[in-house]
């Protein structure tokens, strides 16, 4: 009986990612709010980390909630600009336009994945 079951049917698929949606939202504010010296270091270019970082948690939220992208992009937008703010609040760091774009254009990118793979999904 449990071996017919769907994926869907068994695990709740969009509870998972509400889940890590919010768990991205609580690590990038800790790594971009807590001291540099606190930061990860990782052999990729940092406009690389902020990027691919923003594009899991734009991803993540619109399979979490399907029905609310726009929600979701005024979000992930607001996030950004919330965290690059704060950044002028922690001593040495500080927010930059640069890279609230480059983070705001990771999470449409996450976004517009999400949308494209449900389409085709749609679709098929």
């Amino acid at each position: 009986m449990m071996a017919s079951m769907t994926i869907r049917e068994s695990f709740p698929v969009r509870t998972l990612f509400r889940w890590l949606a919010w768990l991205l939202v609580a690590a990038i504010a800790y790594v971009t709010l807590s001291p540099i010296a606190m930061r990860p270091v990782t052999a990729a270019p940092a406009d690389l980390e902020r990027f691919l970082a923003y594009a899991a948690m734009g991803l993540a939220f619109c399979v979490g909630y399907p029905r609310h992208r726009a929600s979701i992009l005024v979000l992930v937008i607001a996030i950004t600009g919330l965290l690059e703010f704060g950044q002028h609040l922690v001593p040495g760091r500080h927010g930059r336009m640069h890279d609230a774009v480059l983070k705001a254009a990771g999470a449409f990118l996450g976004i517009a994945a999400a949308a494209v793979v449900d389409r085709r999904r749609q679709a098929g």
